[in-house]
């Protein structure tokens, strides 16, 4: 092979090797956070009121209720926290945009200081902040960039984050509601059901992450396990101080 074909073959390589996965999107965090909390609330909320020994028709209202509530509680907050974000992102892009428009010289010079700070030698980083200062908008995604650390064309979608963690809290605390609502009487097929789906969600998690699955896994099934625990010996304490 001629070494003209190996650079190709090296250059594809790395081509293939070197791609990054999306880290800025605005659906992997309220997705994952919304499947978790859905899974860990609503059966630590079932099993809180099963240690007070209600009847099938109490436990199936409750998940219900904890399904319903929980998720348009998550949405609205992805919503409200996702939008605010954006709108404070935007207030100082709005910022930066005017002193780009009022004073460009002063702005160019911040930026060729800036690059002469990364080891940049002087001429040069004055000639690359020149010409990259020639496009305000360019010029606007650079300082953005590199002041506030953001990239104007890739913010977050309030919209894409609540539909998101809706769906996702939904799917969740479906999980342990799912035996009662196919006719079981015991909470054990739930608590079960409930535990294998947050295994599996954090080794699913694994997967984008840099953690093993089976540690994702263990540690999301153990945090849902002691909370279901903890509340299942709050509601036997709490059913029988009632009841007496």
């Amino acid at each position: 092979m001629s070494i003209i074909e190996t650079d190709a073959v090296l250059h594809e390589a790395h081509r293939d090797n070197h791609t990054h996965r999306d880290v800025n999107g605005g659906w992997l965090r309220p997705a994952v956070f919304g499947a978790m909390d859905g899974l860990v609330s609503n059966l630590a909320l079932m099993t809180g009121v099963a240690g007070g020994a209600v009847s099938h028709r109490t436990m199936v209202i409750t998940g219900l209720a904890g399904l319903a509530a929980g998720a348009f509680s998550m949405a609205a907050g992805e919503y409200t926290s996702v939008a605010s974000q954006r709108e404070l992102v935007e207030a100082e892009l709005d910022v930066e945009r005017r002193e780009l428009r009022k004073h460009p010289l002063d702005e160019e010079r911040e930026l060729a200081e800036l690059y002469e700070s990364r080891g940049v030698e002087p001429g040069l980083a004055r000639e690359v902040a020149r010409q990259l200062s020639r496009d305000p908008e360019q010029a606007l995604e650079i300082h953005a960039r590199e002041e506030l650390g953001i990239d104007p064309g890739d913010l977050p979608s309030p919209l894409v984050a609540a539909v998101s963690s809706f769906g996702a809290f939904a799917l969740g605390a479906l999980l342990p509601l799912l035996p009662y609502l196919l006719g079981a009487s015991a909470m054990w097929p739930a608590v079960v059901l409930a535990l294998i789906g947050l295994f599996g969600c954090g080794a699913v998690v694994a997967r984008v992450t840099a953690r093993s699955w089976w540690f994702s896994g263990l540690r999301q099934l153990l945090l849902g396990g002691a909370a279901a625990a903890i509340t299942y010996g709050l509601g036997m304490l709490f059913g029988v101080a009632v009841g007496g």
